[in-house]
């Protein structure tokens, strides 16, 4: 039997689509969407319209519409969908034009149409197409089976970059589909393939066919639902996020209990499932019901730090109160505000204290909703217990990743004791299955059996054995980890250990700064051992910690501004801003072991007792998905936790199954790559067989063959146990990394010509070929370091000496380290002119700067320079080759560094000018995109 064709796919799917009460509309072109637009904003606002007497908008005022929506960008445009506009009419009337109705979102108009032809690069033409009032919301691409998703989900990032204007700025949902795999995502191009999602049921069963996909997600009331209420405006990144369906079935759960009962209930969904957006959104929705007064989110104070404050902006600006007074609370709860975000610690002194509580007691028979963020912590005690009898009308759901059963309760309470029944659950197990976090690699170093646990000894052979597999466990610096010890006692032996065996990385400390252990241990979560006792000196020592840390970074912290200090590790850990150099190892007793979300965190080491909810919330640091390079968290035990490692992935997995969630041994993992190996080099014995592969279909069995060997490298490579000189692995390193440049090659020459969305046969038939390379997904994230950057360059080229005897071999080293990253070997040929240049042939002067303090610096500016003088050099080439102006390609160029989209017409209109006919034409057309876009590659820096 044949392989369903693409064009089979997409006749198949508008057919359930129109039996679905989908009316079918021919657009073929961008002025049939505006005649299209038109009439069904028309029938969508007939009410307004009819209000002054009509039915239809007037040309002139359809103008106004249009101009209105043509201006912002795509996040501004997102909230123009949600807003009325107020169109005057000629006649000095007003009518509240609705481009979307969100609250009663079954009432829009629902059309679906294919093959709309849009003048990009090249005439694109959109695979499925659904129209909601007019507008392109959902744009489906579609792939014939056997073919990659991720190749669907490639030609739409192209159509970002080449076609997708005017009214398709409006898009709000992608869909991806080769028939038997289907995912969704956000409007947001920088996304990354990582975070498009699959639609399940409630129970998370996926729908991953197209049919059920379709009937399930996009039935006109589901559809309409969740992009009138279930896509999210990020203030913060301005950009747009939809719910993945477990955060949609439990926001549905709660909403449905608050508007049907009293009762209250929680949400069991695991760390790193996004259980601050779920709230959020909860938050946001109860509070837009009528009989809702308030709704509060909870959450511990230790867990608001800055970085979570500004999440938490991001989704509701104005309404987190971060301030330290609970005078400032008082005042929200009598304001207009429906949404408040605060800390239970300040909500406690409100209602304990009567000089707070009298001022708020005439809103305590309120119907508040409160919504409590990892309602494991800090919600079984006193301050608890007051809050409630003092809100009596008050209705609580708590959202957590590792609930309290008995199993693992410390003092006999429940999670279900306090909060009622759990709504909604999505384990890690669910979670992993559908790529939402990582599982983990769970390893346990035994380390000299002479050695007695506690011990000096003990503890500088742990420090020496983590500064030694640092860079395998992070991949060279690209991730960061954390140590978790004992107790402070522990924490500051250990720092003195790491100081004396002078580490190359950047190590720092951070406990709980608590003067005479004031603390309340109910509130702050943290128990016994992880805050400060001045009597014990350890206020000097954690100042003497800030110490080293202010020298390694330039900051001038005390314990008088710990906070401060705190915030700026988590900063430096989480690794978001190019200007803070990083922290590469924070050792930690409690802090950051719950709440602490960084997805440049992979690695966790364990010198301290842990079990249960404890374990897992530790653990659950270092498994958030980020990109192909990151596969599982890693965790060394430097104790004998297995069984409790065992115990707390069956009770919070509620399976007997723990190869789910950690990942095989290192004797599998071997096997498996062993086998690859053996296969792979069975057909490409050495790396001349690759220079013989002619056809491109070849080329493309090389080289998914190969990315095999890669990903199953990436992972091996992690283990403690692997070692590049081990000659039992089925290749050796020298081998892949042979073959490796071999792989690199041919991405070069296919991978990097950015082709142009085709025009698809007027016949509508599939003509896809097995052979393509154009939308191979290369995994190049595998094979780039983020460490190997500009500056990374800058520091070896200063370091050279022309004068030393190895200068030749140290030169030589700076460009293959540029040759064997994916990213960077574009650029190899510059940096080798750049220091022909500046050190080759310019010594004395290249040693005399390199002797200044501001020598990298310096070397920075001549770089840049350098930059500038080639790329405008290779512009002038270019011009010249091709008789076109080099004002021309500056503009195209200039234009693509501000929009980060390609404008192909700049270029071809000016090859019109030069009348060259159409096929001359088209053919300059591609040349010099090609070269434009080679570049861009080259002469762009990070």
């Amino acid at each position: 039997m044949s392989i369903q064709s693409e064009a089979a796919l997409e006749a198949g799917l508008i057919a359930t689509l129109r039996q679905m009460d989908y009316e079918y509309v021919q657009i073929t072109e961008e002025d049939n969407l505006y005649a299209n637009f038109k009439r069904q904003l028309e029938i969508h606002n007939k009410k307004q319209l009819a209000e002054v007497g009509r039915n239809s908008f007037t040309d002139e005022e359809f103008e106004k519409i249009l101009i209105y929506l043509e201006g912002g960008t795509r996040f501004e445009k997102a909230k123009k969908l949600r807003d009325l506009y107020p169109l005057d009419t000629a006649n000095g009337q007003r009518i509240w034009v609705e481009f979307l109705n969100r609250t009663q979102w079954c009432q829009n108009e629902f059309q679906v149409s294919s093959q709309i032809t849009v003048e990009g690069r090249k005439k694109c033409r959109y695979d499925v197409t659904i129209l909601i009032n007019g507008l392109p919301l959902v744009q489906i691409e579609l792939k014939r089976r056997g073919v990659e998703l991720k190749q669907a989900y490639n030609q739409i990032q192209r159509y970002h970059k080449t076609s997708f204007h005017g009214l398709f700025d409006y898009i709000q949902l992608f869909v991806i589909s080769n028939g038997v795999n289907t995912r969704y995502f956000a409007n947001n191009p920088n996304g990354g393939y990582k975070f498009t999602f699959n639609w399940t049921d409630a129970a998370n069963l996926p729908f991953n066919e197209l049919d059920k996909f379709a009937v399930f997600f996009l039935e006109k009331c589901t559809l309409g639902k969740i992009i009138g209420k279930y896509i999210v405006l990020h203030e913060g990144d301005k950009c747009l996020m939809v719910l993945r369906p477990y955060q949609f079935y439990a926001v549905e759960k709660i909403l449905d209990r608050v508007q049907n009962s009293n009762d209250n209930g929680y949400i069991w969904h695991t760390t790193g499932a996004g259980k601050t957006l779920t709230s959020f959104k909860t938050a946001q929705l109860v509070s837009e019901l009528d009989d809702v007064d308030k709704v509060m989110f909870v959450v511990d104070r230790h867990d608001l730090d800055t970085q979570t404050q500004s999440e938490y902006e991001a989704f509701e600006p104005g309404a987190v109160d971060g301030t330290d007074n609970t005078d400032e609370l008082v005042k929200r709860l009598h304001s207009n505000s429906k949404i408040i975000i605060t800390t239970i610690q300040k909500l406690n002194a409100a209602v304990s204290k009567t000089w707070y509580s009298s001022k708020i007691d005439s809103i305590r028979h309120s119907r508040i909703v409160m919504i409590f963020d990892e309602c494991h912590r800090s919600h079984f005690g006193e301050s608890h217990k007051k809050i409630m009898q003092f809100f009596d009308n008050a209705q609580i759901f708590g959202f957590t990743g590792t609930p309290i059963f008995t199993e693992n309760a410390v003092d006999g309470h429940t999670t279900k004791e306090v909060f009622g029944n759990c709504l909604h659950r999505y384990l890690i197990k669910d979670a992993i299955a559908d790529e939402n976090v990582l599982g983990f690699l769970v390893e346990y170093y035994h380390g000299s059996e002479e050695v007695q646990n506690g011990s000096t000894n003990r503890m500088t052979e742990i420090a020496q054995f983590i500064l030694n597999n640092f860079n395998k466990s992070t991949f060279d610096g690209e991730f960061d980890a954390l140590f978790a010890v004992q107790s402070v006692p522990m924490l500051i032996r250990y720092y003195k250990i790491f100081k004396e065996l002078n580490p190359k990385i950047r190590i720092g400390a951070v406990f709980t700064y608590a003067a005479n252990g004031s603390q309340d241990d109910e509130l702050t979560g943290m128990g016994t051992g992880s805050y400060l006792n001045d009597s014990a000196g350890e206020v000097d020592e954690l100042q003497a910690i800030m110490d080293d840390y202010n020298e390694m970074f330039g900051t001038s912290f005390t314990t008088e501004n710990f906070r401060a200090y705190y915030d700026d590790i988590n900063l430096r850990m989480k690794k978001k801003r190019a200007d803070m150099k990083p922290l590469d190892l924070c050792l930690v007793v409690g802090m950051f072991l719950t709440g602490f979300d960084s997805k440049k965190l992979n690695t966790l080491y364990v010198d301290k007792n842990m079990e249960y909810h404890g374990l897992l919330q530790a653990f659950s640091r270092t498994n958030r998905v980020l990109n192909e390079k990151k596969r599982f968290g890693k965790i060394v035990c430097f104790r004998d936790l297995k069984s409790n490692v065992d115990a707390a992935i069956k009770l919070f997995s509620n399976s007997n199954n723990p190869e789910e969630i950690v990942r095989p041994p290192f004797e599998e993992i071997k096997q498996e790559y062993k086998e690859l190996a053996s296969d792979f080099l069975k057909k490409y014995p050495d790396t001349n067989c690759i220079d013989l592969l002619q056809s491109e279909t070849a080329k493309k069995e090389f080289v998914l063959a190969f990315r095999d060997i890669i990903r199953k490298h990436a992972e091996i490579q992690i283990y403690e146990d692997y070692s590049e000189e081990a000659d039992d692995l089925g290749m050796t390193e020298q081998q892949f990394m042979d073959f490796r440049s071999k792989y690199l090659d041919i991405h070069d020459t296919f991978a990097l010509v950015d082709p142009a969305p085709s025009s698809k046969p007027d016949d509508n038939t599939d003509t896809s070929d097995d052979g393509d390379l154009g939308d191979v997904d290369f995994c190049l994230e595998l094979l780039h370091s983020d460490v190997i950057n500009v500056a990374y360059i800058l520091e070896l080229i200063a370091e050279l000496d022309p004068y030393s005897a190895d200068y030749a071999e140290r030169r030589q080293n700076i460009i293959d380290t540029m040759i064997k990253d994916a990213e960077m070997r574009s650029k190899a040929k510059l940096i080798d002119g750049f220091i022909q240049k500046n050190v080759d042939d310019d010594k004395e002067n290249f040693m005399m700067q390199r002797g200044k303090v501001d020598g990298t610096s310096d070397l920075e500016e001549r770089l840049n320079r350098y930059i500038a003088v080639e790329r405008e050099n290779a512009v002038n080439s270019l011009a010249e080759e091709e008789d076109i102006s080099s004002s021309v390609l500056n503009h195209f160029l200039k234009e693509y560094d501000y929009l980060q989209k390609e404008q192909p017409e700049i270029i071809q209109k000016a090859l019109k000018e030069k009348h060259l006919g159409l096929i001359k034409t088209r053919k300059a057309l591609a040349r010099i995109l090609d070269r434009l876009r080679n570049i861009i590659r080259t002469f762009s820096w990070d």
